[in-house]
């Protein structure tokens, strides 16, 4: 376990030694957001829980204040431009044709993965950077077509936008086309909530 998380981290040393080297994207518009309405815990998605187990020491977390991200200009042009960088440098593959499974969530530390790998490599880069954990949550959702689709929520001063492999633009979460079901708590990233109404959970995320 140790070993394996050490290759892990310095993987991710590298991806984020590459990502700061790269050019800056184009900008991007501060806009204003809404909050979207938080119910009660809910069941913690099958792989987060199998993440944690191959990552103890990122999920072995205490209970925290919930703390939002003040997003600056500065702030907005650093998680413009990692959603840029993962978006650019993973390349697209299902979990069955990654790992041989429905569903595997993990760093896509040898350049590929899907939606929910996407997410977590970006939740990562900007805790590496300074910004609070409690503030980037991964989220599930549910896209057009009824299928299970993981996406990073920034909960910040200026109302929650979605990070999304499927879009480079850090969007305000009402300008999806996704219906919310369940993030991480700020509180405990351990902990899951739902989203809006109660609605039935995808099994697994797919893209």
């Amino acid at each position: 376990m140790i070993s394996g998380l050490v290759r892990a981290g310095a993987a991710a040393s590298m991806i984020l030694g590459a990502w700061i080297a790269w050019g800056q994207p184009t900008s991007a518009s501060s806009v204003e957001a809404s909050y979207a309405a938080v119910g009660e815990e809910t069941s913690v998605p099958y792989g987060w829980v199998d993440f944690c187990k191959r990552y103890e020491s990122e999920c072995d977390d205490e209970r925290i204040a919930a703390v939002d991200i003040n997003l600056s200009a500065k702030a907005l042009r650093e998680i413009t431009r990692v959603n840029h960088w993962v978006n650019a440098h993973v390349e697209p593959i299902s979990d069955m044709d990654h790992w041989g499974l429905v569903d595997r969530w993990d760093y896509p530390l040898d350049g590929k993965g899907d939606c929910e790998d996407y997410a977590l490599l970006k939740r990562k880069m900007l805790i590496d950077l300074g910004f609070p954990r409690q503030a980037l949550l991964m989220t599930v959702v549910k896209d057009e077509s009824q299928e299970g689709h993981a996406i990073l929520t920034l909960k910040t001063s200026k109302g929650e936008f979605v990070l999304d492999n499927l879009n480079d633009d850090v969007k305000p979460w009402t300008t999806t086309p996704y219906r919310f079901v369940k993030r991480q708590s700020q509180q405990d990233q351990n902990v899951w909530v739902m989203l809006g109404p109660p609605v039935e959970a995808p099994l697994y995320t797919a893209r």
